[in-house]
């Protein structure tokens, strides 16, 4: 299951990186009309490393799967393989609000699929497995779904304003979630 989704994610890594065209300008300023593109690249890609950061140490503490856990594990890659579509349409049209707020349903709906996965996991391991007490009340988890929820309607009020609640999300990430390294260690 690991190796799996850790291609899927590298296969959707790499269609994200190929829809970054280079401009048809042979200067510095060519680049300029391609910031939306690329920061929405940006963005996109430090979350499908947090994804697979985060699913990486997950799969470090599970004991089994069974049928559930693996179609859970389907569900994630689902929502996680619409990035590259959400994040081309977002820079595509430079944060427009409809892009934006769909780019938060994925996020919502990934983050929603993720936390089923951990419950699927939590349902076949001991309340006392090294899962569990590394998962605890995974409040990050809860927090981040609730922002994005937010940022979807926010996105029709001014788009920027989502836009920042999507890097607040990633900036909570991007502190290492170190629950489950801490029970190995």
């Amino acid at each position: 299951m690991e190796a799996f989704s850790d291609g899927v994610i590298a296969i959707i890594i790499t269609i994200m990186v190929l829809e970054l065209r280079p401009p048809h300008a042979a200067n510095l300023s060519g680049l300029i009309p391609l910031t939306p593109v690329f920061l929405s690249y940006l963005l996109s890609f430090v979350i499908l490393g947090i994804y697979w950061s985060n699913h990486h140490h997950l799969l470090q503490a599970v004991e089994r799967v069974d049928g559930r856990v693996l179609w859970s594990n389907l569900h994630l890659l689902f929502w996680v393989s619409l990035m590259p579509f959400v994040t081309a349409w977002m820079g595509e049209n430079s944060f427009a609000a409809v892009p934006v707020a769909i780019y938060g349903v994925v996020q919502t709906l990934a983050g929603m699929a993720y936390f089923i996965l951990t419950r699927a996991l939590l349902a076949i391991h001991r309340r006392d497995s090294v899962l569990a007490k590394a998962l605890g009340r995974d409040f990050k988890g809860k927090i981040s779904i609730v922002i994005n929820l937010l940022a979807i309607p926010l996105a029709f009020v001014r788009s920027w304003i989502a836009c920042v609640l999507y890097v607040l999300v990633v900036a909570m990430w991007l502190i290492p979630d170190r629950r489950i390294e801490k029970r190995f260690g």
